[in-house]
């Protein structure tokens, strides 16, 4: 069975990385605060998300949304443009807050905290589309495993947020024995384990001496889609894959300066020139992209 290619797209907007907001060392402690205070325009969102559905239905392509739950409140009706083209929708927490802290892993909320944030989110999105929310992507990529054991109590099938490579470890697990592939991962953590109600969908990566990440978003900004096409090549032939970006990588708007004060050429490449390559990336592999909940089908297909 040939591989796929699960395309994923993060619907989040400027403020919600976390050098803004829901991070340790963020401008603003969370959403709730920079709404209070910013007085400035905050919509950079609504107008890419828009090319993203064009190119997608240009490509023939229905993918994966992960959808930050406050987008709802803000930007009506996005969301429902997203549903009609036919895309699944997916949660990406609900104010797209670090679950864990950075730095230490250790958490930043109580298990039962996330747990009430998550079904909230989730339940917004369930309202907004009359469709059940069956995937979770952490919000920047920050998981531990004791999320996905409230995940898979809540009623999620599938999780995609671990990246195991040599450069960083977003994750409060070794990842040890974790590949490109899907998996079944430990009760209490991230390493592979045995089956259960939760399938893990990591992302894709290349060995060069070392392991690199290349699932998407700022690294097809800032190393390009050469850099991107050699680890989803490389994972593909292992199995089923998943690759990401966000609406805001292709904007051709500068960005308020709050956007990333600490990490000053976060943003230096984005707009037209990224959106060429997202392109280029989704017409070389459009008659291998599925969503994530069809690759997650897939594996549990295999598994039995």
């Amino acid at each position: 069975m040939e591989s796929r290619l699960a395309v994923s797209v993060d619907i989040e907007d400027w403020y919600h990385i976390p050098s803004v907001t829901g991070s340790p060392f963020s401008r603003f402690e969370s959403v709730d605060e920079f709404f209070a205070r910013w007085r400035g325009r905050f919509d950079y969102l609504s107008g890419p998300t828009e090319r993203v559905l064009e190119i997608l239905d240009t490509k023939g392509i229905q993918a994966t949304f992960f959808i930050v739950a406050d987008v709802l409140d803000k930007y009506p009706g996005l969301i429902h443009k997203i549903a009609a083209g036919g895309h699944e929708i997916a949660c990406h927490g609900l104010h797209h807050a670090c679950v864990i802290d950075p730095s230490t892993k250790r958490p930043l909320m109580t298990q039962d905290e996330f747990k009430n944030r998550t079904a909230t989110a989730r339940e917004k999105l369930q309202d907004a589309t009359g469709k059940m929310i069956a995937g979770y992507r952490a919000p920047a990529a920050y998981a531990a495993g004791w999320m996905l054991d409230c995940l898979e109590e809540l009623g999620f099938s599938y999780d995609s947020s671990v990246a195991a490579n040599s450069l960083y470890n977003k994750s409060d697990s070794t990842l040890e024995g974790v590949t490109t592939v899907p998996y079944w991962p430990k009760s209490g953590e991230l390493v592979p384990g045995p089956k259960r109600d939760i399938v893990e969908i990591p992302w894709p990566s290349f060995r060069f001496l070392l392991r690199f990440p290349t699932g998407g978003g700022p690294l097809l900004r800032l190393l390009g889609r050469r850099y991107i096409d050699l680890g989803l090549r490389a994972s593909l032939r292992r199995g089923d894959s998943v690759f990401y970006f966000h609406p805001i990588d292709i904007s051709n708007e500068s960005f308020p300066h709050h956007s990333s004060p600490k990490r000053p050429f976060y943003w230096s490449i984005k707009g037209t020139a990224v959106e060429r390559r997202v392109m280029r990336l989704l017409q070389d592999y459009s008659d291998r992209a599925i969503t994530c909940r069809e690759v997650a089908s897939r594996f549990l297909g295999r598994a039995d």
